[in-house]
């Protein structure tokens, strides 16, 4: 037996060190044929809940090291709920101050969750003339950046480390895990951060792989008109400046009630408790498979937790009013 001063334990510093790693996992129960195969990366096991932790912790990280980032200082962001929780933890692991910008769709689970990790919740309550809270909320954040000397903006829908996040993260894992090269790779956008760094890993391993942008219905981020949309964390009401959309070979528009219906096959075929844009890229993968020749291989990103969604995706009340809009709307 080696001397006790030998021994290294696996203790982490920190949560913030606990990021990443995460597994993949073959999806044989809901996509049963033997010629096409579906993996996907659980992001969701981040420490955080959601993928989001990569991207905040690359860019606090990489903030204080070169500078962008003052010790003690103060981050402002706009966020649906789980970039502004995993910005949150990294502002609790390195002593900062962090004000997020949530309007009404945010969950209650996810603005308690901010506030018990010591973030100061501004409720944007205004709708912008897109008929969302997006617009608004930037203009909230301007208004704090403007009364808060020192105070950085993190603008996830411009700032390039977050898409370095995944490159040298989800992406770089991806090509190490996967030994047989995938065909497609299914990822839902709002920022496009994460699907266009992990797509830029990829492809340097296999260059033949097709990129499918799983989008909200109502987003705007390619082009299509807006419209109401109900889930968080899944597309945009302007387009990110981070956007490439050369870089992507196709978009599939999911709406509220598949992207339901997505997490609910997912729970009860696999026992994937996942939320709502995870949800949104089963369904597209249930659309899109069909059309896909033999033998495919596809990988998906299953970005964060279900947990955060019991009173939207999970919600049989939530359900029926989504599709009595649906219903509405199709008229």
């Amino acid at each position: 037996m080696p001397p006790v001063e030998s021994i290294v334990e696996p203790v982490r510093e920190s949560v913030s060190e606990c990021v990443g790693n995460t597994p993949v996992v073959a999806l044989r129960r809901l996509f049963p044929d033997p010629d096409a195969e579906v993996i996907a990366k659980l992001e969701l096991l981040n420490p955080g809940g959601s993928m989001k932790d990569r991207s905040a912790r690359h860019i606090v990280e990489t903030g204080l090291r070169e500078g962008s980032i003052s010790p003690g200082g103060r981050l402002i962001e706009s966020s649906s709920g789980n970039f502004g929780i995993a910005l949150a933890i990294a502002a609790r692991v390195y002593d900062l101050c962090f004000t997020c910008v949530v309007d009404p769709k945010t969950t209650r689970a996810n603005v308690a969750i901010l506030r018990g990790l010591g973030a100061d919740v501004e409720i944007v309550c205004e709708r912008d003339h897109f008929g969302g809270y997006l617009h608004s909320r930037i203009r909230r954040v301007e208004e704090l950046l403007a009364s808060t000397p020192g105070a950085i903006w993190v603008n996830q829908y411009a700032n390039d480390r977050n898409w370095e996040a995944y490159y040298h993260g989800t992406g770089a894992e991806l090509s190490e895990q996967l030994v047989h090269p995938p065909g497609y790779l299914f990822a839902a956008v709002s920022t496009t951060g994460s699907i266009l760094g992990c797509s830029r890993r990829l492809r340097e391993r296999f260059p033949g792989l097709r990129v499918i942008a799983v989008d909200a219905v109502g987003s705007v981020i390619f082009g299509a008109p807006a419209g109401p949309r109900e889930l968080p964390g899944i597309g945009s009401s302007r387009e990110p400046e981070l956007c490439r959309p050369e870089e992507i070979d196709q978009v599939v528009h999911v709406d509220d009630v598949d992207a339901a219906l997505g997490c609910r096959a997912l729970l009860t075929a696999e026992g994937i408790f996942a939320g709502g844009s995870t949800g949104a890229v089963v369904s597209a993968i249930v659309r899109t498979l069909p059309d896909l020749p033999r033998p495919c291989r596809i990988v998906a990103i299953f970005a964060d937790r279900g947990d955060r969604y019991l009173d939207l995706v999970y919600d049989d009340d939530w359900l029926a009013a989504a599709r009595a809009r649906r219903a509405t709307a199709c008229r």
